[in-house]
């Protein structure tokens, strides 16, 4: 069925507007990571505040997706060295209960499973979380061991196909190898499946602890084009120089790299700084096509690249629940261009 699309899709590129390149040339043998498997063609799906009223499988099977990233929310407050999860307060899709139905539905579906473990900071950000004394990191630390084993049990009670072991830590991930190192084993003793640590853009580099798991995983919001609309071939462009670093860095870890998180949100300028725009997007005026043209110039750049795993597209609101009344404006491409955009590469090979 994948052929078939291919040739829709060349079809489909020939009659697009003239601010969009041509794509990938499918006289290529389709893409295989390392020779070996396809790439993750990813969601990330939103944990629902209340139980699925219908199957949410189904949409993203019509998108082609086969992958999809389960996020159980913990939160840490500031300047409060604890993490505390699976409060009966927190929605019902981030709790265990809420997990597991998940799972099961995804695996009835013939959906791969990437657990991502994350932790919410109200007002704050993993990336900046810090602690000036040893016993503080220590008892965040405990916390998160009782957090992240319990979702490497889980990982391993219902057989996902991916775990992942932290997410943009960017002091502590550095300043706490050994900690680090040390939750990586003791998960592998309990999760027998790939791991995987989630980086952010511009920490990925400095990440200590590579050679422990099984893929480098980024978390790709690159800052590419201060545009309001940029068009593939000048987005595209502008993920040339980004592109080499991470081959090069790639190749001296000798791991396959997955776009843990990739995502633009379907406003004015969304190819720059995304994170800035958040804050107001609200009042940002729409702009589906920067988001569409966005993800082609994505996948145009990496699509063939061997050693690219694929990734996980922020976000997606299952039976379009846990949205927060912005989805016009927000990183889900449902119902906009970017789920067409999505459709034609993720039924390509």
């Amino acid at each position: 069925m994948k052929s078939l699309y291919a040739i829709l899709f060349l079809a489909f590129l020939s009659a697009k507007c003239n601010q969009q390149t041509s794509a990938v040339d499918i006289d290529h043998p389709p893409h295989t990571a390392f020779g070996t498997e396809k790439p993750m063609e990813g969601l990330t799906f939103v944990a629902p505040p209340n139980p699925f009223p219908q199957n949410p499988m189904t949409p993203i099977q019509q998108l082609g997706a086969d992958w999809i990233a389960l996020v159980p929310y913990a939160f840490t407050r500031q300047n409060d060295p604890n993490v505390f999860y699976g409060s009966d307060r927190q929605w019902w899709g981030e709790r265990v209960v809420g997990i597991e139905e998940s799972i099961r539905l995804a695996k009835e579906a013939g959906i791969k499973v990437m657990l991502k473990p994350q932790v919410y900071i109200p007002g704050g950000w993993t990336g900046e979380m810090n602690y000036d004394e040893q016993a503080e990191w220590e008892s965040w630390e405990k916390g998160y061991d009782a957090y992240l084993l319990l979702m490497a049990e889980l990982a391993e009670k219902h057989q996902v196909d991916l775990l992942c072991v932290g997410t943009e830590f960017k002091i502590g991930a550095k300043k706490r190898e050994s900690y680090w190192r040390s939750l990586i084993q003791r998960t592998r003793a309990i999760y027998k499946g790939k791991l995987v640590y989630a980086a952010n853009w511009d920490a990925y580099e400095s990440i200590p602890f590579w050679d422990a798991l099984d893929y480098v995983g980024i978390n790709a919001y690159f800052p590419l084009v201060d545009q309001k609309t940029p068009s593939v071939e000048t987005i595209a462009a502008a993920w040339q120089p980004i592109y080499k670093q991470i081959e090069s860095f790639q190749k001296k870890m000798d791991r396959p790299i997955i776009f843990t998180e990739f995502g633009y949100l379907s406003v004015d300028g969304c190819t720059y700084n995304t994170w800035e725009l958040e804050s107001r997007v609200r009042s940002l005026p729409i702009n589906e096509q920067a988001q569409a043209n966005a993800y082609q110039a994505l996948f145009q750049t990496f699509w063939e690249a061997d050693w690219w795993q694929g990734g996980f597209v922020w976000k997606w609101f299952p039976n379009m629940q846990g949205g927060e009344g912005y989805n016009s404006h927000d990183y889900t491409p449902q119902g906009k261009m970017g789920a067409a955009t999505l459709k034609e590469w993720y039924f390509l090979d």
